[in-house]
């Protein structure tokens, strides 16, 4: 893609940063991973423990030079939504003709279940940034504009409206330059949104539990974790980075974070009282320290710069890509002390999931990438061209599937079951 200037640039840029947005995530202890091969839903932005690591295992990662079976393909509509899947069935959100879908598929064979539809302009790159949040029965899902939807998810009455709110009108957001981003969460009967303004609403009914001042804007979602035996939730705007109690919406702690054009959207990530940020546009990265009422720096420094895909975090090393739109690396630091271990260029963006100890990875031109995740190391197993560029959404693994989209909204569901 050719930009012909800096502001299309920008625009372009920081709307798809808004679709990877923000998230806190939950790094689980490597015993938790299963050593059998197992087979895992992926119901929200990130995965099931929103820390972009799946426990599936038994996937196929060495796929010869045909590269892995197509099994369907859909045209979705624009925007950068990602796949969620959960109860065999596989949703994503795209715009056409200045309308909203909300898309549900069945997982293996792409037919269309159902969809819903609502009008929503979108500004100047339209495109839903959310990825659906399936809970049980419930879909939830947020526009570019700030349309928050409760939608049924069953075969049957799939796509009905259970509740919606505009939260420009009812909770005072604002919508920033590149749209709302926020993924939204679900803990018990509460259901979080971060849209600069962070609501807690009762999932059920949509009614107000409480929300926060309205920060300038956020291209973010929330995390809840636990600490001290309560539960917090972090956001990340673009003041920097929020703990907040996750009961009342009372700030705990608060780490000051420019970037510019307040483009803070890559996730954190959290391990124990540890936290990791990092932004692009040359910002760099933190390791901070979460007390209880305060947080702390350990290091920070430029060795990653996430403009907007998220990190990883696997036995003690962080991958990630380094770098904006434009020129991007893989690369591999260590946690504990921000040192870089390797790098591997992957041209103008690609964003990265991990699994089996394996980072999957697709990049801009839309080729899927398979390699070990290793400090000592770049070492690639696979590589096949899937789809077509831009790719800047993260792709999904699923029941030995992994969905790919692009910004155009060509959604492909490629086969690696089978064995390693």
């Amino acid at each position: 893609m050719r930009f012909r200037s800096q502001i299309q640039y920008l625009l372009v840029t920081a709307a798809v940063a808004a679709a990877g947005a923000v998230v806190l995530a939950r790094v689980p202890a490597p015993a938790a991973v299963p050593t059998k091969a197992t087979v895992e839903s992926w119901h929200q932005f990130l995965g099931p423990e929103r820390n972009n690591i799946s426990r599936e295992t038994g996937w196929k990662a060495a796929w010869g030079e045909g590269g892995p079976e197509v099994l369907w393909r859909a045209s979705v509509g624009i925007g950068y939504s990602g796949i969620t899947v959960a109860d065999g069935r596989a949703y994503t959100m795209g715009n056409r003709d200045k309308t909203d879908t909300v898309w549900c598929f069945d997982a293996a064979t792409g037919r269309e279940i159902w969809k819903h539809t609502y009008p929503c302009r979108g500004g100047t790159h339209p495109g839903p940034r959310c990825s659906p949040t399936i809970d049980g029965n419930r879909v939830y899902t947020v526009s570019y504009e700030g349309d928050l939807h409760c939608l049924k998810a069953d075969k049957a009455e799939g796509g009905q409206v259970v509740w919606k709110k505009d939260m420009k009108r009812e909770f005072g957001t604002k919508i920033p330059s590149w749209g709302i981003a926020c993924s939204p969460l679900v803990d018990g009967d509460v259901l979080y949104v971060d849209g600069g303004v962070v609501v807690a609403l009762n999932k059920t009914t949509g009614r107000l539990i409480w929300k926060t001042e309205n920060y300038p804007h956020a291209y973010s979602s929330p995390l809840l974790f636990t600490h001290d035996g309560k539960k917090r939730l972090a956001v990340f705007n673009s003041k920097g980075l929020f703990i907040l109690d996750a009961a009342e919406g009372g700030v705990l702690a608060h780490q000051p974070w420019k970037t510019s054009y307040g483009c803070n959207t890559a996730v954190p990530i959290v391990s124990g009282e540890k936290i990791f940020i990092s932004s692009g546009y040359g910002t760099g990265c933190a390791l901070l320290r979460f007390t209880g009422k305060a947080l702390e720096t350990i290091w920070r420094n430029r060795e990653m710069r996430n403009h907007f895909s998220n990190c990883v975090l696997w036995k003690g090393h962080l991958y990630g890509i380094d770098g904006n739109v434009g020129r991007t690396s893989l690369k591999c630091m260590d946690f504990a002390t921000g040192e870089a271990k390797w790098s591997q260029p992957t041209g103008r963006m690609a964003s990265l999931l991990l699994s089996d100890e394996k980072l999957i990875v697709l990049t801009d031109p839309g080729e899927l990438i398979v390699c070990k995740a290793s400090p000592s190391g770049y070492e690639e197993i696979s590589r096949a061209k899937v789809a077509s560029r831009p790719c800047w959404t993260p792709p999904t693994l699923s029941g030995g599937r992994i969905y790919c989209r692009s910004h155009t909204g060509a959604l492909v569901c490629v086969d690696v079951r089978g064995g390693k």
